[in-house]
């Protein structure tokens, strides 16, 4: 299957990795469909970020996944929709589970609905590596337990079983990608990756939560890849992929590796405000890909040290968009 001349939807498309994914559509010859979530200052989130030559050629709608007939009138006359749209910090689920918990589920629910009843070629759909919880044996596999130690998690695995419910009682023609940490150009630094940058940049300490949790890192050109390959790969409706890269690395060690391409060292203090509760930390995740490489023919082609040198280099030149030590991880 080629995306050329395809129509597609992206939920979604105004966050980080559905900005690069709208943008390398475009690139591919589809004629893309953007869905954001309504603000009254017409802002389109990171597709701000795209060349005007790419974003001219994007349709943008404004609504929220809560609407079912805004979703229903988002998905109708595409072939292949990519759902990304969600409530995605792990925090702000602490504190509004209600809203995380309908957004997330109820929004995919729409999503599936929409798609059952226009008859689309493919849903990809977008879950996340924390369904997993803390690692009970490394590398995880599509096979690990889900565990729901926060309420976004246990609001994606929900979403995941609703995704899985329509393939098996409607024939839905899904595939479920669950991307490990992505980072990269364009992250808010709601995300670890930005947030020891932008301090980093801009400080001379560091303040991180857990610092010893370990976390399996993937630049966000990979991951998009991963995605394409989900949307046009045939025969793997009902499949779940991990997209990692298989190495981990601790929070500790990712800050030193991030103070050698910032060119400066800082010191890293734990604060204790930016810590999940005990139950809730996910102290591991480390995927075990093999099946995106043996089924869709993916792997990751960037290193870790290579992927942090383009993502400080972006975020040097564009801090000016960044509140450093607004958000809490």
């Amino acid at each position: 299957m080629s995306l050329n001349g395809q129509s597609i939807l992206v939920t979604g498309a105004g966050g980080f990795i559905g900005s690069h994914l709208t943008e390398r559509l475009v690139e591919h010859g589809a004629r893309v469909r953007a869905f954001i979530h309504y603000n009254s200052r017409n802002d389109p989130g990171l597709l701000s970020h795209l060349p005007e030559t790419v974003l001219e050629k994007v349709e943008i709608r404004a609504g929220d996944l809560r609407d079912p007939q805004a979703i229903r009138a988002a998905v109708k006359n595409t072939s292949i929709v990519f759902h990304l749209g969600a409530l995605i910090s792990i925090p702000y689920s602490y504190r509004h589970p209600y809203e995380v918990a309908e957004t997330n589920l109820m929004g995919t629910m729409n999503v599936l609905e929409a798609c059952r009843e226009l008859e689309i070629s493919r849903l990809v759909h977008t879950s996340s590596s924390e369904v997993y919880g803390t690692a009970l044996q490394v590398p995880i596999s599509e096979d690990h337990p889900l565990q729901g130690q926060s309420p976004y998690s246990a609001s994606k695995i929900g979403a995941d079983k609703l995704v899985e419910s329509f393939y098996c009682a409607y024939d839905l023609p899904v595939v479920t990608v669950r991307p490990f940490n992505t980072f990269g150009p364009r992250q808010s630094d709601r995300a670890v990756v930005p947030t020891i940058i932008t301090q980093a940049l801009t400080k001379e300490k560091i303040f991180l939560g857990n610092i010893q949790a370990r976390r399996d890192l993937t630049y966000v050109a990979d991951t998009v890849d991963g995605f394409l390959k989900a949307a046009i790969v045939e025969d793997i409706e009902g499949q779940v992929f991990n997209l990692g890269t298989g190495m981990e690395v601790s929070i500790e060690e990712l800050a030193k590796r991030v103070q050698a391409q910032v060119g400066k060292e800082v010191v890293v203090e734990v604060d204790p405000d930016r810590l999940r509760p005990d139950r809730s930390e996910v102290q591991r995740l480390v995927a075990d890909s093999s099946k995106a490489r043996q089924v869709l023919g993916w792997e990751p082609k960037l290193s870790l040290d290579e992927g942090l040198k383009r993502t400080v280099d972006w975020i040097r030149e564009n801090i000016g968009s960044y509140q450093v030590g607004r958000y809490q991880f």
